[in-house]
């Protein structure tokens, strides 16, 4: 389990996070949504203990990633939205680092690499960058660790890939993993992503699971315009209505419109799922 408590983080003069407070659970694939400068490759690169927390705390399973204790790494995975292109073989490039992993399976990150029809035996400084990215997006899900920070895993893939991303990450990851998932192409992730965390600048505006934002919201897809709406997008079949759901029935979170939604109507979201950071 991952507790973050007020949280703070800037840059020079410039503050990024402020006061940020969660819980990230096992089993779990967090979206976490955000406009451009929010601080969510920070908050990552904070997750896993690349930058050091500046005032609060980060305690991944009692233990302060900043430490970087060999045991703590050895059951993370951070993904950068930028990889490199190493001058080394596909398969060589897995043997040679997978020895860091315990859990890695080589037969794994074959399997996967097959599944996004790339050749292990070409050289990764050689591949397009979709390719490359589909080579570290196997190596990570080969690792099996119980935790995943992933950022903008699907910008470069094309769309077959990205529908060979979403069945292996459902595929290879550890059912008590949690894997946080910063994206911007929430149409990509939208059938898997489960809480959703939408962070503002310095502060959290969501978390919570879709079936918590189903019970708070209601996901409306007629012609007929509700005067309550929070947010509203005409479409070519009617309009996508997002509005507090009065009468309890189910509907589908399309996340997208809920993102909107927040963000148009900030305090009111925070106050009707009681975030109080």
């Amino acid at each position: 389990m991952i507790q973050i408590d007020n949280l703070a983080f800037s840059y020079g003069p410039k503050e990024v996070l402020k006061n940020i407070s969660m819980e990230i659970l096992p089993g779990n694939i967090y979206g976490l949504l955000g406009e451009n400068g929010v601080g969510k490759t920070t908050l990552l690169t904070l997750l896993c203990g690349l930058k050091k927390v500046q005032s609060g705390s980060i305690r991944v399973d009692g233990r302060d990633p900043f430490d970087r204790q060999p045991s703590l790494l050895a059951d993370q995975f951070y993904l950068a939205d930028e990889v490199a292109p190493v001058h080394a073989k596909a398969i060589d490039f897995a043997r040679e680092h997978g020895v860091f992993w315990p859990n890695f399976n080589l037969d794994a990150f074959s399997g996967i690499l097959a599944e996004f029809e790339v050749d292990p035996s070409q050289k990764m400084d050689a591949m397009s960058a979709g390719q490359l990215k589909k080579t570290y997006i196997s190596f990570a899900l080969a690792c099996r660790v119980r935790y995943y920070y992933l950022d903008e895993p699907t910008n470069g893939l094309d769309i077959p890939s990205k529908s060979q991303f979403r069945k292996a990450l459902m595929k290879y990851t550890p059912e008590d993993a949690s894997v946080v998932i910063s994206t911007h192409q929430v149409r990509d992730l939208e059938n898997v992503i489960d809480p959703i965390i939408i962070l503002d600048r310095r502060d959290v505006l969501l978390n919570a699971s879709t079936a918590q934002i189903a019970e708070k919201l209601y996901f409306d897809y007629s012609t007929q315009i509700n005067p309550d709406a929070l947010y509203l997008e005409q479409t070519p079949g009617g309009t996508v209505q997002v509005y507090p759901n009065a009468t309890g029935e189910e509907s589908k979170v399309n996340v997208e419109a809920l993102f909107n939604a927040v963000h148009a109507h900030k305090d009111v979201v925070k106050a009707m799922f009681h975030t109080n950071l």
